[in-house]
């Protein structure tokens, strides 16, 4: 896939007509300094698996997404790789990578028709420099993400396949779910083979739990869409790791 290309900032303000709201490390920002922020913003549009950035790619600096979703995953050998996380909206991604100026040791992805916002490094740290309040959330959210990786290599090593599956469902209705009259809709469609990857299991795996919990009539599958249809069975299977997949939790 091409790498979608940044365009050069300009003078309009990017973020005129967002309606989702930004990361919440931005909280309490006074206006004027974030006017001044967004108007040092390049965008970027992306296509359904256009590349935001490649692993091993020397880290520039931070990007937010607006709109869509992006998934962030590693390599672990040929034609396999590992989800990390899925961003969302108001979320942001790269920022691992700001202060130790090193290359990214994961790839980012967008999973659908997607803008999002570059900030170049120097740009966000003279910022950060301006709003240490700003600094501190960062760290904030880089701690608890530390916590929530820890808590996943844990499950991966001690929980049984079904467990680790009907987790991810869960957080994916969490993170970008609704209810519907059929049941909790998950939100995000993937293919099988990165439900897996998500969960840390092998594709053939995922479809097995997957029919099996069909069968039990605790989910609903058509194609790629999942509907969880007993709550409860569900939650029960899914205790008690902190994975989840969004920054900004309430």
């Amino acid at each position: 896939m091409r790498e979608a290309l940044v365009r050069r900032p300009t003078r309009a303000d990017p973020c005129q007509r967002c309606e989702d709201g930004c990361s919440y490390i931005f909280d309490g920002v006074p206006a004027e300094a974030w006017r001044e922020l967004r108007v040092r913003m390049r965008p970027m549009d992306l296509a359904a698996g256009e590349t935001v950035f490649h692993e091993g790619m020397p880290a520039f600096g931070l990007y937010i997404v607006c709109r869509g979703k992006v998934k962030v995953a590693k390599h672990t050998r040929p034609s396999h790789s590992q989800i990390l996380k899925l961003l969302g909206p108001g979320e942001i991604l790269g920022e691992k990578t700001l202060f130790d100026r090193e290359t990214y040791t994961c790839y980012a992805k967008a999973l659908g028709p997607s803008r999002l916002m570059f900030v170049p490094r120097e740009d966000f740290l003279a910022f950060v420099r301006s709003y240490p309040d700003v600094a501190l959330r960062l760290v904030e959210k880089l701690s608890r993400e530390v916590k929530v990786f820890g808590d996943k290599l844990v499950e991966i090593t001690s929980r049984s396949a079904k467990e680790r599956v009907a987790r991810v469902l869960v957080e994916l209705y969490r993170a970008f779910g609704q209810k519907t009259a059929e049941g909790l809709d998950v939100g995000v469609e993937l293919p099988r083979a990165e439900l897996a990857e998500m969960a840390g299991v092998s594709t053939e795996t995922a479809i097995r739990v997957l029919s099996d919990l069909k069968e039990r009539a605790i989910i609903a599958l058509d194609g790629p869409r999942i509907v969880i249809l007993k709550e409860e069975n569900m939650n029960h299977l899914a205790n008690p790791f902190r994975t989840f997949l969004r920054e900004n939790l309430a």
